[in-house]
């Protein structure tokens, strides 16, 4: 933690939690984090701006353990357009085009609510490529099961193939690739990994900066409602024998409206109608808010009020928070605000003036024009601790050569044959990818 950091302070005087209190633990923060966040605002947060840390300091948001990592890789490059910290990376391809990718993993939900998870994991790198100004052209999965037989397999396995085609084949966006691979040890944390790739042209790819103050925040999109709340927070926690309970922060897709928000955004993007677009994807407003306003070093001032919901009686906590998919939030100038909301209304897709950014490097949140949090928003986006765990090398399995016994004759020899050909390593994996639609767009030169 750099000084400048530590050294900011807010109303109220630094405190630890009191009487015995653990207010962290439902924000999914270990006490020795909310100590370091109480220490970093100089007063303990209120039960809104505490739900804020909870998602951005999250290990899905923060990437706590695996920054340090994540840091030693390569980020730069002659062709490289955007590395590391934006929606996605880009590419120069040549001949004024760029090519942007995103790959992002969506564990938890899966395990817990297979269809749904894999689903809104396909929506939200589809939003985080078109975040860009780019339009997705293909999608791409790596997942992890463990080994089939038994109906706990059966049902991530299904669930997570069915959602994943649902979604890429209703948004129109073909699926051309992908991998299965069956282990032991994944049987109760499936991994899957899901890519989604775009082109634009290399002179109009938007950046989620916020950098121009008194500029308008836009919400985009589906209306908000309460699916997917503390989404954020339950990704990056152990799942146990309780987990399914947590379904409710497992969001829905909607991927008819992620089509209608796709032509949207690009002809937002290709108007020059925004000045930068974010995905609202974990953390929802919160994040996405806290993220554009942290790269630019800039603040931002919102009123929950003005956010278009789907359901009566949610609180500011309830609407800051939730995980709605199908949204995108946009920073627009003041006068071209008549444009966007043109644009939108064209398209069938709600737009609600929600906010704007400001110079004082503070989000605030406010609910019918009273506020109701103020946290700085380097606090959110850089206080985050980071960890680094033990590690070590698993033994490799031994195999004996001399131990396997050859087929006595012809019979056992196939059904030697058989067996080997049915591991689901080599097992043909037609009913897989013939759910996927791989020539939507018409672009795919190579069938599976």
């Amino acid at each position: 933690m750099d000084a400048a950091l530590e050294g900011q302070q807010v109303r109220g005087k630094a405190e630890g939690p009191a009487g015995g209190r653990q207010p962290w633990r439902a924000a999914g923060l270990t006490e020795a984090e909310y100590r370091r966040a109480c220490r970093l605002l100089g007063r303990e947060p209120n039960p809104l701006e505490l739900g804020m840390l909870g998602v951005l300091w999250s290990e899905h948001c923060a990437y706590k353990h695996s920054r340090p990592l994540l840091g030693r890789l390569p980020g730069r490059g002659p062709r490289v357009l955007l590395g590391p910290g934006e929606n996605a990376g880009a590419v120069d391809l040549g001949d004024g085009m760029a090519v942007v990718f995103r790959i992002e993993s969506h564990n938890h939900p899966s395990f817990v609510e297979p269809f749904q998870g894999a689903a809104t994991g396909v929506g939200g790198i589809i939003r985080d490529v078109l975040a860009l100004g780019a339009r997705p052209v293909a999608l791409l999965n790596s997942l992890r099961f463990g080994e089939p037989g038994d109906d706990l397999w059966r049902r991530l396995f299904t669930g997570v193939v069915e959602g994943i085609a649902r979604y890429g084949n209703c948004a129109g966006v073909p699926t051309v690739g992908g991998e299965i691979q069956c282990e032991p040890g994944y049987r109760t944390n499936p991994l899957v990994n899901v890519m989604c790739i775009g082109v634009a042209p290399a002179s109009r790819l938007v950046r989620a900066v916020a950098s121009r103050p008194g500029s308008l925040v836009i919400l985009i999109g589906a209306p908000t409602g309460r699916d997917g709340i503390h989404g954020a927070t339950f990704a990056s926690t152990g799942l146990d024998a309780g987990a399914e309970e947590q379904r409710p922060a497992v969001q829905v897709a909607d991927p008819f409206t992620g089509k209608l928000l796709i032509e949207t955004c690009l002809e937002l993007a290709a108007r020059g109608a925004v000045l930068a677009m974010q995905d609202l994807g974990a953390g929802g407003i919160a994040s996405a808010c806290a993220e554009t306003a942290g790269r630019a070093g800039t603040g931002v001032d919102i009123d929950v009020a003005r956010v278009p919901r789907r359901e009566p009686g949610m609180t500011a906590y309830e609407v800051l928070l939730s995980e709605s998919q199908e949204r995108m939030l946009a920073l627009v100038a003041p006068e071209r605000e008549a444009e966007v909301r043109e644009i939108c209304r064209r398209w069938g897709v709600e737009a609600a003036v929600i906010g704007r950014v400001t110079d004082d490097g503070l989000f605030r949140v406010r609910e019918e024009g009273r506020v109701v949090a103020e946290v700085p928003v380097e606090v959110l986006t850089r206080g985050a601790p980071t960890y680094t765990p033990p590690a070590h090398l698993p033994p490799a399995p031994v195999v004996d050569p001399a131990a396997v016994t050859e087929p006595r004759d012809r019979h056992e020899a196939g059904a030697a044959l058989r067996r080997l050909l049915a591991s689901p390593a080599i097992a043909s994996k037609a009913w897989v990818y013939s759910q996927f639609d791989h020539m939507v767009q018409t672009n795919t030169v190579l069938r599976p």
